[in-house]
């Protein structure tokens, strides 16, 4: 009964929270990026895997229509956008009523002999984001009435899954409703990205991106804590496996990535730039730094570093040759060395870094059956079509992927054509350009089938893992706080949604390509270049 109360408590506190945050921009912009990131976060790494578990490939594709199912009506029905944002937001938050009763569930399991319980601490835990992101979509939208009414039936359905016992709960269990719950949670992810709402308007200028930092910083904060907990308890022992996956590629990676970020450091020092007079060595540092290789030598073995960085010279000469521009060049680059390397950098790379391993910690996943090396370069074409992968996020998506045992043509193919391969890219080439393009990674990859097996040439102790890494947690949260969660993931999304005149549309920036807000073009060349890249969208 104890933990009902406290569940309960906790939901309560979301709009108490609420009530102080909002009484400056600042405070709200640290409200919005520790709902971004806790909730986000809360969906990607713990819902989304267990739902893989549950419904297989199929969940994913739930999810992706509940994420951007909406968008697309609003762009086919922009008289009726508002009629679909609310349906979606009323989506999203039935989701979560229905989610209330399995989380009472949850705590009579964890009252149960042999069951731990901070399965019951981690369900009080995550009810913390959930009340104040109910408040926070509900209250400036209908009002205080209507959110606290969902409020108190979110209360009360959790009082329901308590005392209903396991005969309700087998009705409501994951494996009856995965479809339904899947694309919820792309309901909810789409709301969280589209930030209904707030005096976003007062801040054009970024100023308050700090405190929004500082509340990403303590939603990550607080989704460690659940991941810790959750990864005690019985029930959830996939959960402590999809974490500790995810703790392990990261100590392995860590080290190699600042030596990356070292490299990088003095390649700029020594003249290396990515605003070279030469398009060859601009292509070059786009497709392999030389930072990425740093990453393929050490973790992947030389030989594939030797073919990545063949074919990486091969395409540099070909695009070169082409004049072939680069879509989202680096326009304003620090005067420091270090600024570049440790900096500058970190921003364009980290959040690709995130992705990738987030990303194949979920298609990795053995109940995903991606065992086909042809299935798995058609998943992987998909990812990169949409996006613009920076080297350093292919180099650890490759990593990833050799760590989930997929092919060696899986595992080439984000090493030498991950940042080209992309929509806005391939609009800059003729049919003909293009065509040789993919002869060429083709050719690549057939070539890669006859080389010896990755392994690693380093292994370094534990303890120095652990420093490396938290070392490289300081220069994440330290981007995190230069731009604020949101724009700190712009950089993921290349398409621009069309703008609409409801409450949520000044939410969308979030989507806006990177160099839509900041970018001086370099050249005439680049200029036209990107009016033409947009013109598509």
């Amino acid at each position: 009964m104890l933990y009902l109360l406290a569940s309960c408590i906790a939901l309560l506190i979301g709009p108490l929270f609420y009530r102080y945050f909002s009484s400056g921009s600042g405070l709200q912009k640290g409200l919005d990026g520790f709902i971004f990131v806790s909730l986000g976060g809360l969906v990607l790494i713990h819902i989304l895997p267990e739902l893989l578990e549950h419904g297989g490939l199929l969940a994913i594709v739930f999810v992706v229509l509940g994420l951007w199912g909406p968008t697309a009506s609003e762009r086919l029905f922009h008289r009726y956008s508002e009629i679909t944002h609310n349906l979606t937001l009323s989506l999203g938050i039935g989701g979560l009523l229905l989610h209330t009763i399995t989380d009472g569930g949850a705590m009579v399991l964890a009252q149960q002999d042999g069951n731990s319980s901070l399965l019951a601490l981690g369900v009080i835990l995550h009810r913390l984001p959930v009340g104040l992101a109910i408040w926070w979509l509900l209250k400036p939208q209908v009002g205080t009435r209507w959110a606290s009414l969902v409020l108190t039936a979110m209360m009360l359905l959790t009082g329901v899954g308590y005392f209903a016992g396991e005969q309700l709960l087998s009705q409501l269990s994951l494996d009856n409703t995965v479809y339904l719950q899947a694309f919820v949670t792309g309901s909810i992810l789409h709301v969280v990205l589209h930030q209904p709402h707030g005096q976003h308007d007062a801040d054009k200028q970024g100023q308050y991106e700090y405190q929004a930092g500082i509340g990403s910083l303590l939603g990550i904060g607080l989704l460690m804590a659940l991941l810790l907990m959750d990864s005690g308890g019985h029930e959830h022992a996939h959960h402590d496996h999809s974490t500790e996956q995810l703790m392990s590629w990261l100590m392995t990676i860590a080290p190699v990535l600042l030596l990356s970020y070292a490299v990088a450091t003095l390649r700029f020092k020594f003249g290396l730039t990515p605003q070279d007079s030469s398009l060859f060595r601009r292509w070059f540092q786009r497709l392999a730094g030389p930072e990425a290789l740093v990453i393929t030598v050490l973790l992947l073995g030389p030989w594939l570093a030797l073919c990545q960085l063949l074919v990486v010279f091969i395409l540099s000469a070909y695009l070169s040759h082409n004049r072939v521009e680069i879509t989202d060049p680096h326009t304003k680059l620090p005067s420091h060395a270090l600024r570049f390397g440790f900096a500058h950098l970190v921003d364009r790379s980290a959040p690709w870094i995130l992705l990738s391993l987030v990303l194949v910690n979920l298609i990795g996943h053995p109940s995903v059956p991606l065992s086909n090396p042809m299935l798995q370069v058609i998943v992987l074409l998909l990812v990169f079509l949409p996006m613009r992968f920076c080297n350093l996020g292919a180099a650890v998506l490759a990593l990833a992927l050799a760590y989930s045992g997929w092919s060696p043509v899986a595992i080439m193919l984000p090493l030498i054509a991950a940042p080209v391969l992309n929509i806005a890219q391939l609009k800059l080439m003729t049919w003909a350009q293009r065509g040789i393009l993919l002869t060429i990674i083709s050719v690549a990859l057939v070539a890669a089938l006859r080389l010896p097996m990755w392994f690693s040439l380093i292994t370094l102790p534990e303890t120095l893992n652990l420093v490396a890494l938290l070392m490289l947690s300081g220069l994440f949260a330290a981007s995190l706080l230069r731009l604020g969660p949101r724009k700190f993931l712009r950089r993921l999304m290349l398409v621009k949604p069309a703008p609409h005149g409801h409450g949520h549309s000044h939410g969308h920036h979030a989507h806006e390509h990177p160099h839509s807000h900041h970018v001086t073009p370099a050249s005439a060349q680049e200029q036209q270049a990107r009016a033409d890249k947009h013109s598509h969208h």
